[in-house]
């Protein structure tokens, strides 16, 4: 059995109809043997009946209907508890709105793939050879100060921390108690380089190009900023007090 047979690509939506056909077939084109998971938070666009559909003639390709809209963070937990039920050995999450190219999830996985030791591999937009195309100025100043306050915050060393393009070895996701996860959206994302911090789990990352979505509405907003805000002050004070800290096991 080949290492990309034990592969899931979870892609977790709302809305994405007028996306996801399209990139499923590049990622098709770039994964022959992987499956592709999709997370769908019961969208009225008909995002979850294409799903269906290509469920009935592609068997390597699987949905999860959840009932209603519950943030980005608790759909991939519902994805890495189901490549974890299923066995596989590496779960692959990106978005659905092309911002992510599935030509370079090929390169992000093969190099968590070519590194036994490491757990954690990162599409980077902010180490070199990474970079962001179509943000406006307010979005890049987001993400860099997201981004500076975790490092600072909660002692990060990665340049991309809030990023949801990564692959991870399940090894490393039974180690993580999804239970203590607080961010349900976007804050997830550090919460879990967290775990991997204290679990001494070895990260690279490998550098993308980020392009803003071009069909479809933005889900991020200010209120998940703040709330991802919140959560990294809670575990850079846990961190301090050394309160409640993963331990390798």
């Amino acid at each position: 059995m080949s290492d990309e047979s034990r592969l899931l690509i979870a892609i977790c939506t709302y809305n994405e109809i007028h996306n996801l056909p399209s990139l499923y077939e590049s990622l098709r084109e770039n994964f022959t043997r992987a499956t592709l998971l999709v997370v769908d938070d019961r969208s009225p666009d008909g995002t979850g009946d294409w799903c269906d559909r290509t469920a009935e003639v592609d068997p390597l390709f699987r949905v999860l209907h959840r009932k209603e809209k519950s943030g980005l963070g608790s759909a991939t937990l519902a994805a890495f508890e189901y490549g974890i039920e299923k066995d596989f050995d590496f779960v692959l999450t990106m978005d659905g709105d092309w911002s992510h190219h599935p030509a370079e999830a090929r390169d992000v996985f093969d190099s968590l793939l070519h590194d036994p030791d490491c757990q954690l591999s990162i599409g980077s937009r902010y180490i070199r050879g990474g970079k962001i195309e179509g943000w406006p100025f307010k979005r890049h100043l987001m993400s860099f100060c997201i981004n500076t306050y975790a490092r600072w915050m909660i002692g990060l060393k990665t340049a991309d921390c809030s990023g949801a393009f990564r692959c991870y070895r399940t090894s490393f996701l039974r180690q993580v108690d999804f239970a203590r996860i607080q961010g349900m959206g976007y804050a997830y994302l550090e919460e879990i380089l967290w775990w991997a911090r204290c679990l001494q789990a070895r990260i690279t990352e490998t550098p993308i190009t980020f392009t803003n979505r071009t069909a479809g509405q933005s889900k991020i907003n200010y209120k998940e900023a703040i709330r991802a805000v919140w959560i990294i002050f809670c575990i850079g004070l846990q961190r301090i007090l050394r309160l409640k800290t993963p331990r390798p096991s």
